[in-house]
């Protein structure tokens, strides 16, 4: 073992899944490769990632799910650290994107040893970095209504209990402008810089996590018309662009203003309230993170550039 790369590793000591169990036995049966570092708090993870980017670390993993993950991002924000991750939590939802595998953490352990550095856009949802996706609106009411006892107690049911609740609500209203003058009203908001969402869902069809663009949706409705008409792009593979409840646009930096301070959530974890959002950065952000050599969401994008031009000419009768 002389010679090879001992790597700082983040990661939350009280994960008590069992996939958080097996990753603490991995991390265990790997310690001469790591110098681990247990965490309590998103803040103590981010000061970490922080530390080691400003000592020049040339790689810092984060082991743990998207919230572990998060916080790390924000530590490693401009710097030229490379982001490593373990993808040790219930969604993984940032590693499925770049291809990293979610279910093997020796196979993702091989990935950091390849060492194919990928530069990805990082955006700011006031102020707040995020790699995946953030939310203004219905999806961080129904997080923010969510507690950690009923997430032990029922699982992923306990998001629907909670989004039944929410739905009952009335909702906020939300003016969108775009950084070009575009403007679209609605009742909630999700910005992905990736293709999915909530795990191997694509709910952003179009798109490029290296573009500098986000790919938004714009929900006009409330009530259950706007959950079936989600499900039911969702079950296509992507939220239709012309339904009457949902508006996809693509822009650089926008601004949601709402009639009422609304939660606010990056990459499933809720970071305060508002009633003015910011998405954007006012630098082009970018992250280093360590990947398989092509995101599997620019191959999506890639592949639906490709495949649009025959869908949009096959006549509608043909479809069955």
């Amino acid at each position: 073992m002389k010679g090879l790369r001992r790597y700082p590793l983040i990661f939350n000591p009280k994960a008590r899944s069992q996939k958080g169990q097996r990753a603490l036995r991995f991390l265990m049966s790997h310690a001469t490769r790591f110098a681990l570092h247990a965490t309590s708090s998103a803040e103590e993870a981010r000061e970490l990632a922080a530390t080691f980017a400003r000592n020049g670390e040339p790689v810092v993993i984060a082991a743990g799910g998207d919230g572990t993950l998060n916080a790390v991002v924000q530590g490693l924000a401009g710097s030229q650290t490379a982001l490593g991750v373990l993808p040790a939590g219930t969604m993984n939802v940032f590693a499925r994107e770049l291809g990293i595998p979610f279910d093997n953490l020796d196979r993702a352990f091989e990935v950091i040893e390849e060492g194919r550095i990928q530069e990805i856009d990082l955006f700011e949802a006031n102020g707040v970095p995020f790699v995946q996706m953030a939310g203004v609106g219905f999806d961080a009411m129904v997080i923010e209504e969510t507690t950690w006892e009923s997430k032990k107690m029922l699982g992923p049911l306990a998001y629907l209990l909670s989004a039944v609740k929410v739905l009952g609500e009335s909702p906020p209203r939300m003016e969108i402008l775009c950084g070009d003058g575009r403007r679209e009203e609605g009742v909630a908001v999700l910005a992905g810089n990736g293709s999915l969402y909530g795990g191997q869902f694509k709910l952003f069809h179009k798109a490029d996590n290296r573009d500098s663009m986000l790919d938004v949706l714009v929900f006009k409705d409330a009530g259950y018309k706007l959950v079936l008409d989600s499900l039911r792009g969702l079950a296509l593979g992507g939220v239709e662009l012309e339904s009457s409840t949902v508006s996809y646009l693509q822009a650089a930096r926008l601004k949601v203003t709402a009639d009422r301070e609304v939660p606010i959530q990056v990459d499933g974890e809720l970071v305060g309230r508002a009633r003015e959002v910011n998405f954007g950065n006012d630098d082009p952000g970018r992250l280093r993170v360590i990947a398989p050599e092509e995101p599997i969401g620019s191959r999506f994008a890639e592949a639906v550039k490709v495949m649009m031009p025959w869908i949009k000419k096959k006549p509608l009768e043909q479809k069955l």
